[in-house]
């Protein structure tokens, strides 16, 4: 799966955060979600606009993200 398939920026919507698919639904959203310990299938009842290829774009947004970060060496 390739996330930039399912998550978008547009400076117009949500203030440029990223989107689930041009939705107003942030991976910000979803990954909170997630954190609390609601069920993937609880968010698709919530959320019937998105998908579980959604959620697991959202994830993998994340992991992406957290790959790129720069790390600084320890003093």
């Amino acid at each position: 799966m390739d996330y930039r398939d399912y998550i978008t920026i547009d400076p117009n919507k949500r203030g440029g955060k990223p989107c689930v698919r041009g939705l107003r639904i942030t991976v910000y959203e979803v990954l909170e979600y997630l954190a609390s310990d609601m069920t993937e299938d609880q968010i698709l009842e919530d959320f019937p606009d998105l998908t579980r290829d959604d959620l697991k774009a959202c994830i993998a947004f994340a992991a992406d993200r957290e790959r790129r970060l720069i790390t600084v060496p320890a003093a």
